[in-house]
């Protein structure tokens, strides 16, 4: 089994930033894609970044790029999603989603069979 837990998220003012954290534990070596999600009320779920474990390498959806930093920690089996400069827009429940070789586009959720049970973020203006 593969478990997904996030953490980091809050209620904070526009122009703040946040930290959010997802601790990968269970079978680890059956994951090498891991991906920052979130959703809105009355919005799709939005895929916003993803970190490829093997190499490190990311890439992020235009709507965050320049103020979401996704990264990790190999030696905890961690990854983070840095936000600078939230606005009310960035409100929403982020998951963090794991997969083994994903077999298709990394902001697609059916790409992903494991997910965490979410972290709320709040900005208010």
């Amino acid at each position: 089994q593969v478990q997904l837990v996030e953490s980091g998220g809050g209620s904070v003012q526009a122009g703040g930033s946040l930290k959010l954290s997802c601790a990968l534990s269970g079978y680890t070596d059956r994951i090498n894609t891991m991906a920052w999600f979130r959703h809105a009320p009355g919005k799709e779920r939005e895929g916003v970044a993803v970190i490829y474990r093997d190499y490190g390498t990311t890439n992020y959806a235009a709507s965050v790029k320049g103020r979401f930093t996704i990264s990790q920690d190999s030696a905890k089996d961690t990854i983070y999603l840095q936000i600078l400069s939230l606005t009310p827009d960035d409100t929403a429940m982020y998951y963090c989603a794991a997969e083994k070789n994903a077999p298709g586009p990394w902001s697609a959720p059916w790409v992903y069979r494991y997910w965490g049970q979410g972290t709320q973020v709040t900005v208010s203006s």
